[in-house]
């Protein structure tokens, strides 16, 4: 029995992406619970996108409130009326690091981590919340996130501060914002131009090779049982598959193995409602391939430039217009929601077993100010999508007049729907429990 004593701590065959338990064998002392062929099929996996529209919105109408009939939507978010079931609308939460600038450099490059920004042209801020998600569970998709834009970034500085944090809401690193896709062809490339790399492959295939070399060194008695054991995963991984190919979805599969769409003409789109649909379909396209479960779409800068001229709204940039409350203004903030309500009808449409992918997934949409006075006391904020089976929709949370209502509360919410338990993130130290 010397000759097995290498094996005595372990417990698992390894492979890319994959750990399976062994079961109990009598001549290699494994540590830990029988192990036994699966039995519980696989659900949908959770998927993450955020999105974010700069300068905020008109202030009388980013509204909702609760009647006996169910929420009632101001006019900003009309467009999402079919799918209040599905959402959280959240007062209240604000970023404190934001406060400090007070401009729209310092607001928007700590969004999504809640850090202190370096000022006087240099760079520094913190990891972003869907760059955290990507990097603990990036390993399971050919793409660990997809970061997405439909503006390009300013690299000028504007009063004492870089407006690359105006430009970028995802963070690599406190010092590396991720760079943004502004091309929908070369986005659509990066999740096609290879051979995809499902994160539903068999779990069996990925461990042969070091189940082979493991079984050469085990009694032939244990040799017989391995060979059982292995076969019964081969045998429930041919159901879930057999299942998915007589339209029963017993057991997940992605709904689609390549794109159902031409790859979108290079360059970026001269119509700004064209990019940004062709962006929201990448995005789509990405989760329902399972090519990435982390999305993040930056339609505009804080700051931003953007005309609208299919809105007859051609007369002043979209950061000009951030400054009154007029009715220009109301039909440019429709227009950014309808972008997340075209993609929220999408995902809703895809069936997932009994779950559709909107109700897989969490949709993070948000701004770095309520208003475009620079408000920033409290930001707009909305999740839609059920997260799994882990989020009830159709409530409203108002933090308005609580304490600890750190944005950075929200992300730890979501990041634990992911299996991330931090102890902390950013300013904030516990999570939102009615998230």
């Amino acid at each position: 029995m010397k000759r097995h004593a290498s094996f005595s701590r372990r417990t698992f065959l390894r492979g890319t992406g994959v750990t399976m338990a062994l079961p109990w064998l009598e001549s290699v002392h494994i540590w830990g619970q029988t192990a036994s062929a699966p039995s519980k099929l696989p659900q949908a996996p959770l998927r993450l996108g955020v999105l974010f529209s700069g300068n905020g919105f008109h202030s009388r109408e980013w509204s909702a409130r609760m009647e006996s009939d169910g929420m009632h939507l101001g006019r900003v978010l009309e467009p999402l009326q079919p799918y209040r079931d599905k959402m959280l609308f959240i007062q209240g939460l604000y970023n404190a690091e934001a406060l400090k600038g007070n401009i729209h450099s310092s607001q928007t490059g700590n969004l999504l981590s809640g850090a202190p920004l370096a000022s006087g042209g240099e760079i520094r801020s913190g990891t972003s919340v869907d760059q955290m998600v990507a990097q603990s569970l990036g390993f399971r998709t050919k793409v660990p996130s997809m970061v997405l834009g439909c503006e390009k970034s300013n690299p000028s500085v504007h009063k004492n501060y870089s407006m690359l944090y105006s430009s970028h809401i995802s963070w690599t690193s406190p010092t590396s914002p991720t760079p943004l896709e502004l091309y929908p062809a070369l986005a659509f490339d990066r999740l096609f131009k290879d051979t995809l790399s499902q994160g539903d492959r068999s779990v069996l295939d990925a461990v042969l090779g070091e189940a082979h070399s493991f079984r050469r060194k085990i009694s032939l008695r244990d040799q017989q049982k391995l060979d059982e054991y292995l076969n019964s995963v081969r045998e429930v991984e041919r159901r879930i598959e057999n299942a998915g190919m007589r339209g029963e979805m017993q057991g997940w599969r992605p709904t689609l193995h390549e794109p159902d769409r031409p790859r979108p003409a290079d360059g970026i789109p001269q119509n700004i409602a064209e990019h940004m649909r062709l962006m929201c379909d990448i995005m789509l396209l990405g989760f329902q391939t399972d090519t990435t479960r982390v999305c993040t779409l930056k339609l505009n800068n804080d700051h931003s430039s953007l005309r609208f001229p299919h809105l007859g709204v051609d007369y002043m940039i979209h950061h000009l217009l951030s400054h009154s409350d007029t009715e220009d203004w109301l039909k440019v903030n429709r227009f950014f929601l309808e972008q997340l309500a075209y993609l929220c009808e999408r995902m809703n449409a895809v069936q997932e077993g009994d779950r559709t992918l909107l109700d897989n997934s969490i949709l993070l949409f948000c701004s770095s100010m309520l208003t475009g006075g620079h408000n920033a006391t409290q930001l707009p904020v909305l999740l839609m999508g059920g997260g799994g089976g882990r989020i009830k929709g159709g409530r409203i949370l108002n933090y308005r007049d609580k304490p600890n209502r750190q944005m950075c509360r929200l992300y730890l919410s979501i990041m634990d729907k992911f299996g991330m338990s931090l102890p902390s993130f950013g300013d904030a130290s516990e999570a939102l429990d009615e998230v």
